[in-house]
């Protein structure tokens, strides 16, 4: 008996699945904007950027999913998220086109942390809901389990950092992937829901592709524009 958790218990070890692989398959898009953040920084700074990011939004996410069943109730909690999405979807986008000194660093290692938690932050809400329920309200467990998880966030976002390298084309899905969970977060959120009534699942998707498309049609604007100052310079 380790922190009041029976490691003998088969019970335990199920739950202790459940809330990893509850982790892993909800941090997909997490890993992505983790990823996307780190990929314009030097080699060297990727690593810590990715491993302290992870970590922070990790801790972060224990505290959130304490209290989530209440923060998602609040009206206009979701609605401030969908903006923060689209302006960091469209401002890493944005960044994805400077390619001199291994493009622009997001002004440094600090600054893409604190993207990387902005960002799971919002995308947690509703996340972290699936994985308070594995774990039963047994916060021991809950801690252990997405401590357990790092590891395999950062590997996974480390992988992508190298993939987005040979093919640049995953930055703008990564980016219409942030104005999709967008477009989708505006619609749920409980003051539209009071005001308009819940929408349909096809409604929600439509407002998340038309989420997408903004995203990908501003950063590629605004991607255009930043090239043209350079060259100009």
């Amino acid at each position: 008996m380790i922190f009041g958790l029976d490691l003998t218990s088969a019970v335990f070890w199920s739950a202790f699945g459940s809330i990893i692989l509850a982790n892993i398959v909800l941090s997909g898009d997490n890993a992505v904007v983790i990823a996307m953040a780190a990929r314009t920084l030097k080699p060297e700074q990727q690593k810590k950027a990715i491993f302290w990011g992870s970590a922070a939004a990790i801790v972060m996410r224990i505290i959130l999913t304490i209290v989530a069943i209440q923060l998602l109730t609040l009206p206009y909690l979701k609605i401030i998220g969908a903006i923060l999405l689209v302006y960091i979807g469209v401002d890493l986008l944005k960044s994805g086109g400077d390619e001199e000194g291994h493009g622009k660093e997001i002004n440094g290692m600090l600054a893409a942390i604190r993207t990387i938690l902005i960002a799971d932050l919002v995308m947690s809400l509703d996340n972290v809901l699936a994985v308070a329920a594995a774990a039963k309200g047994n916060v021991p467990l809950l801690v252990l389990g997405l401590v357990v998880s790092i590891p395999l966030i950062v590997f996974g976002a480390t992988l992508l950092t190298k993939v987005m390298e040979r093919f640049p084309i995953i930055i703008t899905i990564g980016a219409a992937l942030l104005g999709f969970l967008a477009g989708e977060m505006l619609l749920t959120d409980p003051a539209v829901t009071a005001q308009f009534g819940a929408m349909s699942e096809q409604t929600v998707t439509f407002a998340g592709a038309i989420g997408a498309v903004l995203v990908v049609a501003l950063g590629k604007v605004l991607q255009g524009k930043s090239s043209s100052t350079q060259a100009g310079a």
